[in-house]
């Protein structure tokens, strides 16, 4: 997709292609405070955001083998043979997925782990292991979709795919308001149904809006694309480093929560570690959204890099202005306190965490206009590293904080996470000078 080729591509045209994928992830964010905040008007607040967090983290780990799919679907389906090989690639992947789930439910998997490694009491891991049982379609239903999104990005369908995350938007709005009314199911169930119900109404409405998309692919031949067809040897190839790189990146939560798990102060660092995190979400996932925009727009000659540079710079330093406005002023007890619902103990442990985050929206931004630089030079495995030199910087940062200095397990955990995003931006701003 170039709907400027060879011509100039002005911010205008950026914004029209990108937004619709911003509202998406805007939307998507919308989910996280929403649940945290009805868990936290539920019984038990505390042990089930607690638990949801924990069991959050499981799920988006588990899903790290098919999170790649929309940049994959983006960057490489252009006929109908590049379609069908992606297509069963993707179907092994979500079949993974889905197992990955089932491997941590197995009784000598889950107690050593729960027990055992993250330390957990027996109330919170009953709490978890019943999420867990409830997120099984999740990983299959995400991997479903993110195909067809990056199927219909590549088709220049972005407004449908918008459109998509408003079904899902409401399908999981509904579910989390209704299950407490109807049902007794604990709050870290409740979180887990709606993020499930939510996803499934999503892919399937995916499916529909691409249809069209779907059909023009399956009528093309390689030599109408003017593209070769990669061979399932070549999408191995161009995956597998994006694959590590989703897998280190979502592995950061799950290792952050098991940090603070054995850290000063941690349930209350374990109950604010996803309220933090809804917040600051909300922002970055206008930077997530920027990727795929890039890929697509960035030209096969580079020729609109500067246009797509320039207009991340400013999108990163408006979405960082935007999230130091609520938490540096009275908002963040609005915030906090009265939407989130936190009380004002969690609220008061929320803070320094949030303040801490300032930077991450900007630095969001960069890191997805190098990433999609990296993945149109083929060079997906500069992404990887630079993943893992952030998931280094967690490991090398957290311990001297929380332990050495005895911070409070949230702080030291947001410190060590955004100094880890930096060395991943530094990574791949050399790599790309080289």
């Amino acid at each position: 997709m170039n709907p400027a080729p060879g011509g100039t591509l002005t911010s205008g045209t950026i914004a029209r292609f990108w937004s619709p994928l911003a509202a998406t992830w805007i939307m998507m964010a919308l989910e996280g405070p929403l649940i945290a905040a009805t868990i936290a008007r539920l019984p038990d607040p505390k042990l089930n955001l607690a638990a949801h967090g924990v069991v959050f983290a499981m799920a988006i780990l588990v899903e790290a083998p098919v999170i790649m799919l929309m940049t994959a679907a983006t960057a490489l389906v252009r006929d109908r043979v590049s379609l069908r090989r992606l297509w069963i690639f993707a179907q092994g992947l979500n079949v993974l997925a889905t197992a990955l789930i089932l491997f941590l439910l197995l009784p000598f998997v889950f107690d050593p782990l729960v027990f055992g490694l993250l330390a957990l009491p027996r109330d919170i891991a009953h709490l978890i292991q019943g999420a867990l049982w409830i997120f099984l379609p999740w990983p299959g239903a995400i991997g479903y979709r993110r195909f067809i999104h990056g199927v219909m990005i590549s088709a220049g369908q972005t407004r449908q795919v918008a459109l998509g995350t408003v079904f899902r938007l409401v399908a999981m709005a509904g579910t989390v308001f209704a299950l407490p009314v109807f049902t007794d199911l604990h709050g870290a169930w409740v979180g887990a149904a709606s993020l499930t119900v939510g996803v499934c109404v999503e892919a399937l409405a995916a499916r529909i809006m691409a249809a069209g998309a779907i059909r023009r692919y399956r009528a093309t031949s390689p030599e109408e694309s003017g593209t070769a067809a990669p061979s399932f040897r070549g999408i191995v190839s161009f995956y597998y480093p994006l694959a590590l790189t989703s897998l280190v990146a979502l592995a950061t939560h799950p290792i952050l929560t098991f940090l603070v798990g054995r850290s000063r102060d941690p349930l209350e660092s374990l109950a604010i570690l996803p309220v933090v995190h809804a917040l600051s979400f909300l922002f970055r996932a206008m930077g997530l959204s920027y990727q795929e925009a890039a890929i697509a727009l960035m030209g096969n000659e580079f020729e609109h890099r500067r246009a797509v540079g320039r207009f991340a710079l400013r999108m990163g330093l408006a979405t960082s202005v935007g999230y130091a406005l609520i938490v540096l002023t009275p908002l963040f007890g609005v915030w906090f306190e009265g939407i989130s619902g936190l009380t004002p103990e969690l609220a008061g442990y929320a803070r320094i965490p949030a303040l801490v985050l300032i930077p991450l929206p900007g630095l969001g931004f960069w890191l997805a206009q190098q990433s999609a630089v990296m993945v149109l030079k083929r060079r997906t495995k500069a992404i990887t590293m630079a993943t893992t030199l952030g998931l280094v910087g967690i490991a090398a940062v957290f311990p001297a904080l929380a332990w050495g200095l005895g911070w409070v397990g949230a702080t030291a955990a947001f410190v060590a996470f955004c100094v880890g995003r930096i060395a991943s931006n530094l990574y791949l701003h050399w790599s790309d000078s080289r």
